[in-house]
């Protein structure tokens, strides 16, 4: 693929919770090595745009990160609105899954999956 160099520098935080979370689920599903974590946004939701979050092959026009051993490919056009963003994972009785925190987003809905620029 058209991948520009990995950098060491990812321009999202992911939190050892997360990275926890994320290295279960590779375990789990027993992905090999050419699958990364996509991070990345789309158009829809409550909002206007939603966040895309699960595991994907290297596509063209990607950057790939390196996150605590975790490769991270990011469609370099969605670094706009997605720099600065904290993914986290919640596990406690009310709320359960990975929040993004995002400090581009003008408006989030009440889900925090979905938001505007």
């Amino acid at each position: 693929m058209n991948t520009e160099t990995k950098t060491t520098k990812s321009p999202v935080k992911i939190t050892e919770g997360a990275i926890a979370e994320l290295k279960k689920l590779i375990d789990q599903q027993e992905l090999t090595e050419e699958f990364g974590l996509r991070l990345g946004v789309q158009a829809g939701g409550c909002s206007g745009m939603s966040y895309m979050l699960g595991f994907d092959r290297e596509q063209d026009g990607d950057v790939e990160y390196e996150v605590e051993g975790i490769r991270v490919f990011m469609n370099k056009s969605h670094t706009l609105y997605l720099a600065g963003m904290v993914v986290d994972f919640k596990s406690g009785l009310d709320a359960r899954g990975f929040t993004f925190e995002n400090p581009n987003a003008s408006d989030t809905c009440g889900c925090g999956d979905s938001f505007a620029v």
